[in-house]
């Protein structure tokens, strides 16, 4: 975004008038940025989706982002296999992405399998486009996360793709793999029946201990099994925190991409459940 029209103003207002000169500078200087800033609405991509130009700029670096770093980390292990492909097509369909939107993602998926895509570039701009809000690239990097397991497991290659895509939105490499094993956690609950399932798909997986289930709710809160309750409660409020979507929202996290966020968030709802009754929590 442009600045200097305001910068300008505000210091010849201030000179010939000060702070009232500077107030009205100010709002002259606006004008004049708005009026020589890219006209977005104009522009092709996914710019023609948004209504004001803030939100049309953030979010649309956001999908570009997304799809095209996680078309890079689908291609890291040579082959983007039809697995990967179904999973970005479900996270669309997830999103609601319809039309000429999701003609956008398929192409920025399509540009990740270039073999000289800029991902360090394409990482900085869009963290610069979300100022820089941890909790709203955490979710960028917890999708990146699912599509690499996205064929039943992870790659060296394609954990270094992640590890880069972590280094350049600012996480360190402790955090990628605690969010990994997360990850992995959620896929093994997810699957037991963590989420309410009924008797019979809870004997259906059978082979995965109740006590195993336990182990991957207390890895899902972030805490361990000797950790008090006051930690547990703690943890599990500042997880719901980072993860409750009128908050995400708020900061700027594309409307289509709420329901990754919900799942995450129902996920930890229910491995708080869980680890209260195993101990008898209020």
């Amino acid at each position: 975004m442009n600045y200097w029209g305001r910068i300008l103003g505000t210091l010849f207002g201030f000179m010939f008038g000060r702070f009232i000169g500077a107030v009205l500078g100010y709002i002259v200087g606006h004008f004049f940025d708005k009026g020589y800033s890219q006209n977005f609405d104009q522009m092709g991509g996914f710019g023609r989706f948004f209504s004001s130009q803030d939100e049309l700029k953030s979010q649309a670096i956001f999908f570009h982002a997304l799809f095209s770093v996680m078309g890079h980390v689908a291609k890291a292990d040579g082959k983007v296999t039809d697995t990967e492909i179904q999973m970005a097509t479900n996270l669309m369909n997830q999103m609601g992405l319809e039309g000429d939107i999701r003609r956008e993602a398929q192409e920025a998926f399509r540009e990740g399998k270039s073999s000289d895509f800029p991902i360090k570039d394409i990482l900085l701009e869009f963290k610069a486009s979300c100022h820089g809000r941890r909790d709203i690239m955490q979710v960028f990097l917890e999708i990146l996360i699912q599509a690499a397991y996205a064929d039943g497991g992870l790659d060296p290659r394609e954990q270094k793709v992640l590890e880069s895509a972590a280094m350049h939105l600012g996480f360190r490499q402790n955090e990628l793999l605690y969010l990994m094993s997360m990850f992995e956690a959620e896929m093994r609950f997810r699957r037991a029946g963590g989420r309410q399932q009924n008797s019979r798909q809870q004997r259906q997986n059978s082979a995965y201990s109740s006590a195993q289930n336990l182990e991957d709710a207390y890895r899902i809160l972030g805490v361990k099994k000797s950790d008090d309750e006051r930690q547990i409660k703690k943890s599990y409020r500042k997880l719901m925190s980072e993860h409750h979507p009128d908050k995400l929202i708020s900061k700027g996290l594309p409307k289509q991409a709420l329901e990754i966020a919900k799942s995450k968030a129902q996920d930890i709802q229910s491995a708080y459940e869980l680890v209260k009754k195993s101990r008898g929590m209020k």
